[in-house]
């Protein structure tokens, strides 16, 4: 689908300079000569790079069409993580780097949204909160009670999270995966 440049809106992907792009930011410009542009910042999702470019009202840009297909965990083997198509049963594998600092949430059976391109994965998305159990939590200073006190508290899968003085070492709670963040007790 073809979009003209003044069309372009922050999270758009699009296919520019021969890659894929995604717009971080975009800003209408109406100088007071010449015609309005929009001046987009974009991130290339292939290799990290940044370019800020002028956009006109006439010129079109390709939106990238990305197909998402829902993929089940299964485990992880040394630097890769093996992931099946629920719908083929196909595996495949995909790097640690890919997923980044989330790997860590990943749990064996957990349903997770694959962003793919041309068949290439270029994105992945998580559930957006899982339940895990507090291995080790600090002890609670009485008196520090002025202010909303948390504590350092170390969950299953080895991170580290600030919780409530209330939530103890043994109780399982629901972690907001992208923040990093306790959400609250689990059931």
């Amino acid at each position: 689908m073809k979009l003209n440049g003044n069309e372009i809106r922050p999270g758009m992907m699009i296919e520019y300079d021969g890659s894929l792009w995604i717009a971080v930011k975009t800003m209408a410009v109406k100088p007071g000569k010449g015609p309005a542009y929009n001046q987009v910042e974009l991130k290339n999702i292939i290799d990290g790079r940044k370019l800020n470019n002028r956009f006109g009202s006439d010129e079109r840009v390709e939106r990238a069409r990305l197909e998402q297909k829902d993929f089940q965990y299964l485990y992880r083997e040394g630097d890769n993580l093996v992931f099946m198509d629920d719908d083929t049963y196909e595996q495949i594998e995909l790097s640690v780097e890919f997923v980044g600092e989330r790997a860590a949430f990943l749990q064996d059976g957990m349903k997770v949204t694959l962003e793919l391109h041309d068949d290439k994965p270029i994105g992945i998305k998580l559930p957006d909160y899982v339940t895990l159990k507090i291995v080790e939590a600090d002890a609670v200073v009485k008196g520090q009670t002025a202010a909303s006190s948390y504590k350092p508290a170390k969950l299953e899968n080895g991170l580290r999270i600030l919780v409530p003085p209330f939530v103890g070492v043994g109780e399982k709670i629901i972690v907001d995966t992208n923040e990093t963040t306790y959400v609250r007790r689990a059931e």
